[in-house]
């Protein structure tokens, strides 16, 4: 069986991210960890019910299945290897 490669997420490690998952939820929290299937351990965990709703959750892991959009909202700084692909 072929090796999967891991999703390019270390450069979003330690920080804010948003997730929208299927059936229009969507959580928010600081990205810990992830694997090959783009499972994702995140801590601080807020789901976003409404604008004024909102339910803390602590420290989840969201199945990459799930995932529709992973968005993030601390700046993320390009590492030397993404900045050198881009020239």
């Amino acid at each position: 069986m072929a090796r999967s490669a891991l999703p390019e997420l270390n450069t979003y490690l330690s920080k804010r991210i948003l997730l929208h998952l299927n059936s229009n939820r969507r959580i928010s929290g600081v990205l810990r960890g992830f694997d090959p299937y783009m499972n994702v351990v995140v801590d601080e965990t807020v789901e976003e019910i409404s604008a004024s709703e909102r339910n803390p959750l602590g420290m989840v892991v969201v199945r990459g299945n799930s995932i529709v959009l992973f968005e993030a909202i601390d700046p993320i700084q390009p590492s030397s290897t993404q900045t050198s692909r881009l020239r």
